[in-house]
């Protein structure tokens, strides 16, 4: 039951070791606290990643008040409908398109597909993140925010800063600032934004597919770096539109079971 948190439970590790170091957090001496901290179980399986430094304070000065079991019961129960009403009805047709074969999928199909599919992971994903913020305040805590509205995004960077906000702010914060940032000019930031998008992709699987979803994400977000920063905040309507597309089609890669389907669905979304 544990071991789809073991990436969760890995980065909460990272996260209080690098706090102490960097002198952010004084070392917990209490083995039940940090006991707590490691598998606090809302959150343990799909987030948010919790930093130690942002909630050390909460283990001994949190409080269980009417009001927070209130605000967490209408949280958790926003989370809740998302995943079993509107997460659940979108999975069906999704998981049937993506399983079929590519031959009887048509360009009407695929885009029906990947629209389920693209409404699926943001109710499945964010419904489990409300549960998780929901039962945390149940017991006096207050977790980051880890969704805020995606969809609206004007560009890959600004999408990134609205989906699983704490999977990007722990990379930017202990992968991408340390490996140099954009601090060491064009060529050395571009690398650093493949190698954390690479590993993004790992992180959310060992396959192929992940790899070519978190990279297809760094690439665009070099090409918003070097120079679509300046026209897409001119483009209005249409860098909604584009980021959209970008996102969808990178989904593609994330549902596939492998590469060559990804492709051929990929081609169908707009070529015929």
């Amino acid at each position: 039951k544990l071991i789809p948190g073991i990436s969760f439970f890995t980065f909460h590790a990272i996260s209080y070791v690098t706090d102490i170091y960097r002198r952010e957090s004084i070392a917990q001496k209490n083995i039940g606290t940090m006991g707590l901290y490691m598998v606090f179980y809302p959150q343990l399986i799909a987030g948010p990643i919790i930093r130690y430094h942002e909630i050390a304070d909460q283990f001994s000065t949190r409080k269980i008040t009417l009001e927070g079991v209130s605000e967490g019961i209408k949280r958790f129960i926003i989370g809740l409908t998302k995943k079993v009403v509107f997460s659940n009805t979108f999975a069906y047709p999704a998981d049937e398109i993506f399983r079929s074969d590519i031959t009887a999928i048509d360009t009407p199909l695929a885009w029906f597909g990947i629209v389920c599919f693209t409404l699926h992971i943001y109710c499945d994903f964010s419904g489990y993140s409300d549960m998780a913020l929901g039962l945390a305040k149940m017991f006096g805590f207050t977790f980051p925010e880890n969704f805020n509205f995606p969809y609206i995004a004007r560009s890959i960077q600004d999408f990134w800063h609205r989906w699983h906000i704490t999977l990007s702010r722990w990379f930017r914060d202990y992968l991408y600032i340390p490996l140099g940032g954009n601090r060491k000019g064009p060529v050395r930031t571009y690398f650093n934004l493949i190698l954390v998008f690479f590993l993004t992709g790992l992180w959310h699987g060992a396959s192929w597919t992940m790899v070519v979803w978190g990279l297809f994400h760094g690439f665009f977000l070099i090409l918003e770096r070097a120079f679509l920063k300046n026209i897409l905040p001119r483009l209005y309507v249409f860098n909604h539109i584009y980021t959209l597309l970008v996102v969808m089609v990178a989904w593609v890669f994330f549902k596939s079971a492998d590469i060559g389907f990804a492709e051929k669905l990929s081609w169908l979304l707009y070529l015929e």
